[in-house]
Parts: C-alpha cells; sequence; structure tokens
C-alpha cells in the first residue's frame, strides 16, 4: 500500500504525521508526506519520503504572532486575514495535485490528509482512492458530547446545542469555496453536494476519520458514527512515547540528549518547572515573558523557560531559569516538576504522556478545551486565561501543583494508561483496512 499524507500547519500539525508514516515503513507500506517546505529536513532526517508545498499562510507566523494578533484585533483583525487567505492556498492546492499526480506522491493508493490542508478529499476524488481525515483533535465530527473545540465562546451552552456547534467547520467552506472551485475545475472535477465537507465521499458516504487522541484523555464520542475513531497519540518514536514535539537540540549535549549546560542547571537543584507558549503570547510576548519570571519569583521555583516558537521572549535567565530555544520534549518533560504550557494538542499530549501535572494559560483556538479537560482529569487547575495572565494567579496556580499530591498522583497514573498504548500501530492498521471504495 502507498499512502500520501497531505498537511499543513505548523510543527505540531506535521509531527504526528511524520510518526504515523514511521509506523507505515515499518509495517511494509510506502509513504510519502507532503507538508509545507520549511519542514524539509524535519521529514526527510527522519527517514521518510518528503514532498514540499508552499508554505502558504504559514507565512503570517514569520513575522510574529499573527494568530495572537487577529484574535487580540477584533472582527475589522479578522475580516482582513479572511481576506487574504485564500490567495495564499491557491498555491499550495496546485503543488497537492503535482505531488499526487506526477510527483513523489503519483500512484498513492490512499491519501490521508488533516483538513486544513484543503485539497486532501479533492485530490483523492481525482485519483479515485479513498481518502482518510486524521486529525490531533476532534473538531469535524459533530456530537452531543461536548462542543466544537475551536471556538471557547460554545463552552457552556446545554448539552442538546453541542451537535450544532460543529457548523463552525463550514467556515472553510465559506472562505475557500470559490478558491476551490477554481482549482477543481483545472482538475476536470465536476460540481457535486458536499465537495467541501471532508466527512463526505463523492458519491455521499462517511469518510474513516482517525483522532490520534488517547481515549483514557477524551472517550470516544457514544453518537459518533462507526467510521471515526480515536486510534491513540502519535508519539515520533515508539521506544519512546514522550517524543511528541521534540525536536533536536542543537550544540553539545550530555548523555541524555539534552544541551549540556541544561544538564547541569538540572542537576544542580529541585526539579524546575517547565514553561513554554509556543507561538501563541498575543501582542505583547515581552509582558507575557515578564508575567512568566515575576510568578516563577513568587512561587520560589526553579524554571525552564522555552523560547523557541516566540510565544516567550528572554535572552538572559536568573540563575533560578535556564532559557533556551527548541527543546527536546522527550527528553526534559519527564525531568520536570511541573509542564506550564499555552494547551496546544501537542504539547499537552506530550505532557500527559510524561506523567507530570500541568498548569494551561491557553490563548485560542482549541487551547482552552484541552485546558478544561486537564483540569477535569484532574492533572491541572482550571486554565488560566493567557490574555489576563498575572503573576499572582499563576504563581498559585503552581505552587497548587507542586503543593496537593492529588496533581501528580492523578498525573502519574494518567501518563501510564497512555504510555500503554501505540496509537501510531493502532492507525496503520485501520488504514491497511480501508477499502478501494470511493463511493
Amino acid at each position: 500500500m502507498k499512502v500520501l499524507v497531505l498537511t499543513l500547519g505548523t510543527r505540531g500539525d506535521v509531527q504526528p504525521f511524520v510518526a504515523l508514516a514511521k509506523g507505515l515503513l515499518r509495517s511494509g507500506h510506502d509513504v510519502v508526506v507532503a507538508a509545507p517546505e520549511r519542514f524539509a529536513d524535519f521529514v526527510a532526517g527522519h527517514g521518510v519520503a518528503f514532498a514540499a508545498l508552499d508554505d502558504g499562510p504559514l507565512r503570517l507566523m514569520d513575522g510574529g504572532s499573527a494568530v495572537g494578533d487577529v484574535a487580540s484585533g477584533g472582527l475589522r483583525a479578522r475580516v482582513a486575514l479572511a481576506r487574504r487567505l485564500p490567495a495564499m492556498f491557491s498555491r499550495v492546492l496546485e503543488d497537492c495535485w503535482s505531488v499526487a499526480s506526477t510527483g513523489t506522491g503519483a500512484g498513492a493508493d490512499v491519501v490521508v490528509h488533516n483538513g486544513q490542508v484543503i485539497a486532501g478529499q479533492h485530490v483523492a476524488e481525482k485519483l479515485g482512492v479513498p481518502a482518510v481525515l486524521a486529525l490531533p483533535l476532534p473538531m469535524y465530527v459533530p456530537t452531543r458530547d461536548f462542543p466544537w473545540p475551536g471556538q471557547d465562546l460554545l463552552a457552556g451552552l446545554p448539552k442538546w446545542l453541542n451537535r450544532t456547534t460543529y457548523l463552525g467547520m463550514k467556515g472553510p467552506a465559506l472562505m475557500f469555496g470559490q478558491t476551490v472551485d477554481r482549482w477543481r475545475r483545472t482538475l476536470g472535477l465536476p460540481r457535486r453536494a458536499g465537495r467541501h465537507d471532508p466527512l463526505r465521499r463523492p458519491g455521499g458516504g462517511a469518510v474513516p476519520v482517525m483522532h490520534a487522541v488517547s481515549r483514557h484523555v477524551l472517550a470516544r464520542p457514544g453518537d459518533w458514527p462507526t467510521t471515526a475513531t480515536m486510534t491513540g497519540y502519535w508519539f515520533l518514536d515508539d521506544a519512546d512515547p514522550h517524543a511528541m514535539d521534540a525536536p533536536a537540540p542543537s550544540g553539545p549535549t550530555g548523555q541524555s540528549g539534552l544541551p549540556a549546560d541544561l544538564e547541569a542547571f538540572l542537576d544542580s537543584g529541585e526539579p524546575p518547572i517547565f514553561v513554554g507558549f509556543g507561538s501563541m503570547s498575543g501582542s505583547d510576548p515581552v509582558g507575557t515573558t515578564e508575567a512568566v519570571l515575576a510568578a516563577t519569583q513568587r512561587a520560589r521555583v526553579r524554571a525552564v523557560l522555552a523560547t523557541g516558537w516566540g510565544g516567550l521572549v528572554a535572552d538572559r535567565a536568573r540563575d533560578d531559569v535556564f532559557v533556551l530555544g527548541e527543546v527536546p520534549y522527550a527528553e526534559l518533560f519527564p525531568r520536570v516538576a511541573a509542564v506550564v504550557h499555552h494547551g496546544g494538542a501537542g504539547t499537552t499530549g506530550a505532557a500527559v504522556a510524561a506523567g507530570r501535572p500541568q498548569v494551561i494559560c491557553p490563548f485560542v483556538a482549541d487551547q482552552p478545551f484541552w485546558g478544561r479537560r486537564m483540569h477535569v482529569l484532574g492533572v491541572a487547575p482550571a486554565p488560566i486565561d493567557q490574555r489576563r495572565l498575572s503573576p499572582a494567579e499563576l504563581a498559585s496556580a503552581i505552587r497548587r501543583v507542586l503543593d496537593e499530591q492529588t496533581f501528580a498522583s492523578k498525573a502519574e497514573g494518567l501518563g501510564a494508561l497512555v504510555r500503554d498504548e501505540d496509537g501510531v500501530m493502532n492507525a496503520v492498521e485501520l488504514l491497511e483496512k480501508v477499502d478501494g471504495s470511493t463511493g
């Protein structure tokens, strides 16, 4: 079987598919991962065939925290972004078909895609092969159990309204419909009902949907169709289930693979906490960093501060704070006392697998959803809105997860359950069962 993976987004949208690709290779299958060109070295470095897609909307992130600016800028900023995005996807769509038709992805038996690449189901339709939607969070398939995770304003609605909140996923069809229709015409594809819905096959049947989430973290909703599954997390290395979101460190390393100076810091005192907010800090990452540093001082804790994605900014550290760029979560998280983060799906999964208590400071999108979920599971206090982050509140939350043993014990128990799953192999086995029907 040859699998073509199409994914668009940040590292958290690419890394799980690299893990899946390695699992497919171990099972004797052929696989190509098509992702933004900036991830070429990362994907190829894991021995996985790579095909470059135009970076498209990712360029908005290069000049600063664009997502944060839009989230803070109100309706006018959102409208301005919506007008820019369709043109940015035109080249992405063209690249997807080029890879699938004449590039390294040619001859694929199945197309696996993450939805936000937009092209997945259309490429599969043109090739006459099945499309499989693969997601790090439950964004597409409606359920009564919880509201659409993409918008925090939907939390707290009556349960009977939960299914209707998934109409939020109709947004891409409205925003990109004309762009996709023009591109479909270049492929000779006709108009059809549901052509923009990745949950539907051309003939109207349901598409298989794999969720790379542990059932111990989020139970599979009972009202999902049988085509929607919860496989377990797709960790990058089966030998090390803490490898989610783990870039290779640069510079001299210690015996564990961590930078030698970080090793020295870890060994010089009590286990520190980890603090990292990805690229999500709004329009004032300096102010956010100042609040974090003040909180660690008030809480009387040592800290490892990760600045690699721009969410936090610090060019020097106190004696009790170690500042670094990209960090291998696989090596670091098991050695910290707690993980303070923004609530991204990948970082949340990594902290869960490491068995460490968490303090989540969400900002946008699905981050509040994961923050609430970790609180319900008892591994984190109530999430703290990053836009209203105060040193006193953050310090209090840090002290709670360190002083109240229940957080650590529940985190250790949950981590053991998650590490016992093999999400990658579960996904591989599901793909092996996908038939050749596209109707």
